[in-house]
């Protein structure tokens, strides 16, 4: 039988630069492991232990009702009910566990079990999927309880001693030990990927655990692994802490995120590109499409730039733009260092939300002025706050494609900055005019029906289903 790559979901945690979110004059179990920069093994897994929890969850399946109480626990007796198992860990005395959203995702029915073996109840108080971080907040009856501090994910390298505290295949507690084998690794799970790998055995369970320091500190939150057979094979991936806090701490506050947006698409630099500009290795993010209405318009930035620094932080390629942004507060300004013509010049851009501007654009959100959608497509006219975003001639005609929903058959074909010129060979000058084709042909189930896109210098047909 061919092994097949997998990654499959378990727990790596990481947590960076970061304060604990206690209640003054409570006592950590970390106590002790704040005294001293290293200590020994056994005495840190004594201390920590408390802290860290075991999760299982009764899952709802799609169409099922939601039922409390005894309810709910014949029909999972009857029905077999599918029950999740993960880990998490406790920030906070007042009872807030940190976990995975996998392990907590449609949960109907939510049991944690403590070290000692007292099993409370649980409640989503957040969560987040783009990260999969979410937070469980526990019914203490007041009581207060051990906790763990985040670290600083920043200073761990690679190499350095780490250990993992979960509860692998529903187990119970279980401790195991690695060293950090490489940071910063995509694998392809999200946008914001920049995980810690670990080489301490994690497996199916240990999702949304801690990963520790030999300081004592969590330094990432457990999160998943690459197998061929669905086990260890000491592959581990940790959400970092700086990431895993920011979430937290937004989640608390807010009961969501509140991400930067800037409101381009962007590219790797190439090598060739980078030579041409004497750089000794490929460095910056290259600006394909600047957004209407967007921060980045509003701030001055074109197609072509090259980003160098964001808010002061250097970008080295697409994902360290990604993350700079998103963790930049919305409705703060910020100095954009760049290239255009090969000259060095610094922009200032004032960064807005990005889940009222992309997520609620997918979900059929609020539109610009004169904007019509239809068929996972927005279409706006060519005014020249359009043609300056997408970088299109002054004498420009047709129909301008802002967005396209990246779920729809549409985007098979369109992108945003395409220039509709014909629908099923009617001349299109309107935005409602294409809005209304589409859905004239969707409405007469006529199946696909011929474009005409201006693409940049690029004039084509395409057939697309409304």
């Amino acid at each position: 039988m061919r092994a097949r790559r997998m990654i499959a979901s378990a727990a790596v945690a990481c947590v960076a630069a970061i304060a604990a979110i206690g209640v003054d004059g409570a006592s950590s179990p970390a106590d002790a492991a704040r005294r001293g920069s290293q200590n020994s093994l056994p005495d840190l897994v004594t201390e920590l232990s408390p802290a860290v929890v075991n999760i299982s969850s009764s899952v709802r399946r799609p169409g099922q009702p939601q039922l409390t109480g005894q309810a709910q626990r014949m029909q999972r007796k009857l029905s077999g009910q599918a029950v999740s198992l993960g880990s998490g860990f406790i920030i906070d005395p007042s009872g807030i566990v940190v976990t995975n959203n996998h392990v907590i995702d449609n949960a109907v029915d939510i049991k944690v079990t403590l070290d000692d073996g007292r099993e409370l109840s649980g409640r989503v108080r957040a969560a987040d999927r783009e990260t999969d971080i979410a937070i469980v907040q526990l019914e203490t009856g007041g009581a207060r309880l051990p906790y763990v501090e985040f670290g600083d994910a920043d200073s761990v390298r690679v190499g350095e001693d780490v250990f993992a505290i979960g509860n692998p295949f529903g187990l119970g507690n279980t401790v195991t030990k690695g060293i950090v084998s490489a940071r910063n690794r995509d694998i392809d799970a999200g946008s914001f990927d920049d995980f810690i790998q670990t080489d301490a055995a994690i497996n199916r369970g240990n999702s949304g655990g801690p990963l520790f320091s030999m300081a004592g500190k969590v330094v990432g939150v457990n999160t998943a692994i690459y197998s061929q057979t669905g086990g260890s094979v000491g592959v581990g991936f940790a959400v970092p802490a700086d990431l895993a806090k920011l979430v937290t701490s937004q989640l608390l506050k807010f009961g969501e995120t509140r991400r930067g947006w800037l409101g381009v698409s962007i590219e790797e630099m190439t090598a060739q590109y980078a030579g041409d500009l004497g750089f000794a290795k490929p460095r910056g993010a290259i600006v394909t499409l600047v957004r209407p209405n967007s921060p980045a318009l509003k701030g001055g930035l074109k197609p072509n730039d090259i980003i160098l620094t964001f808010n002061r932080r250097e970008v080295n390629g697409v994902r360290d733009l990604t993350r700079a942004v998103a963790e930049t507060p919305v409705g703060q300004t910020v100095p954009v260092q760049i290239i255009r013509n090969k000259k060095r010049m610094t922009v200032q851009v004032t960064v807005d939300r990005r889940e009222t501007n992309i997520l609620a654009a997918n979900a059929g959100g609020p539109l610009p002025t004169g904007a019509v959608r239809s068929a996972g497509v927005t279409f706006q006219k060519p005014s020249p706050e359009v043609l300056a975003a997408f970088d299109l001639p002054r004498d420009t005609e047709g129909v301008v494609v802002t967005d396209v929903d990246p779920d729809s058959q549409a985007a098979i074909v369109l992108q945003p900055g395409d220039v509709i010129l014909e629908i099923g060979w009617e001349r299109m000058m309107r935005p409602q005019a294409a809005a209304d084709k589409l859905s004239k042909l969707r409405n007469l189930n006529s199946g696909p029906v011929l474009v005409y896109i201006q693409r940049g210098d690029r004039l084509f047909f395409d057939s697309l289903r409304p």
